[in-house]
């Protein structure tokens, strides 16, 4: 019995010291994890009647992710909760403003593109922000990184399947509900999402100001942003007509600001490479709910084009050990 307790304490030290080791590691992986239950649950909310706008989806999240940073940079007392350093501001306020139109690109593409394919254009983003920080910042951008974003545009194409191109391997019974022009319009908003110029903002603030100042302002700007554009467009507000309709939207706010905040901690705590094998689970994640929940198995096609991005953004991220994973992705 002693040797027994023995052995089960080695097991309980060693499972502990694996945790400890990896803390960051397993955040980043856990913060991927809601964010595949935000767009899933994004997806239900979609397909309810009538399905409410993305402008709208944008302006109840960020009102929520907006309270909460604020409650935690004031509990946490970092200076200048509410504005940020005054030398970053005007930085801030062009993040929160980009990454509006980011979070509208991966919206409006959950309503026309599989949750797979979605999670798979993300990929896209370490390869086309180094393009955008050559363009803009004068960084390298060497040949290897050329010919993955080259094969990266493969993969792209796979999954998207211009009709031109594959007209002859579409099956009518298994057509998705949206239309070529509207799928291909999708992606397009879908890859704008990680080329946009929130990247390359987070990149010029730099460590300035907080994690949390940036949430701040992204979701501050998304607010403004959405509710003027709910205005403009005349598009009508959805109001609940069922409880399953205010508990999905709730949940939406909750998961994205619970993906945020684990993902800054993880990348606290984590190094770029290690961290980037945390991000990479999303599409695992993704496909595995899109089974569950919208029976949906992903073609082929859509599995290799997935693999390939995934290669690509892997070898991207690996070979630039000094690319802060944190300006990859938390710009959705």
């Amino acid at each position: 019995m002693t040797q027994w307790r023995g052995y089960c304490g080695t097991i309980q030290g060693s499972v502990v010291e694996c945790v400890h080791n990896n803390l960051g590691l397993l955040l980043v992986m856990l913060s991927q994890m809601f964010i595949s239950f935000m767009n899933v649950t994004v997806k239900v909310l979609n397909q309810l009647e009538p399905p409410v706008p993305a402008l709208e989806l944008i302006l109840v999240r960020m009102v929520i992710t907006f309270i909460c940073c604020e409650i935690y940079m004031i509990a946490a007392k970092v200076p200048d909760p509410f504005l940020g350093p005054k030398d970053v501001r005007s930085l801030l306020i062009c993040r929160g403003v980009a990454g509006f139109f980011a979070l509208f690109g991966t919206y409006y593409a959950l309503q026309y593109l599989s949750l797979g394919d979605v999670t798979a254009l993300a990929f896209t983003g370490p390869i086309f922000t180094g393009i955008a920080g050559r363009l803009f910042l004068g960084e390298t951008y060497s040949k290897r990184e050329a010919v993955a974003s080259f094969f990266s545009l493969f993969g792209v194409v796979l999954i998207v399947r211009p009709p031109f191109l594959f007209e002859s391997t579409r099956n009518p019974d298994l057509e998705e509900p949206a239309g070529a022009g509207i799928r291909l319009r999708a992606t397009a908003y879908d890859i704008i999402t990680f080329v946009s110029p929130c990247k390359i903002t987070i990149r010029a603030i730099g460590t300035r100001a907080h994690a949390m100042h940036s949430m701040t302002y992204f979701s501050l700007w998304c607010v403004i942003v959405s509710t003027i554009g709910l205005f403009l467009s005349g598009e009508p507000i959805v109001y609940p007509t069922q409880w399953q309709w205010g508990i999905l939207l709730l949940l939406i706010g909750v998961f994205g600001f619970t993906a945020q905040m684990c993902l800054t901690m993880g990348l606290q705590r984590e190094t770029a490479a290690r961290g980037a094998i945390g991000v990479y689970v999303q599409v695992i994640f993704a496909n595995v709910l899109e089974v569950i929940f919208f029976k949906t198995v992903p073609s082929l096609l859509s599995l290799f084009g997935t693999g390939i991005i995934m290669a690509c953004a892997i070898y991207v991220v690996v070979s630039l050990h000094h690319f802060s994973l944190w300006y990859l992705v938390c710009g959705h």
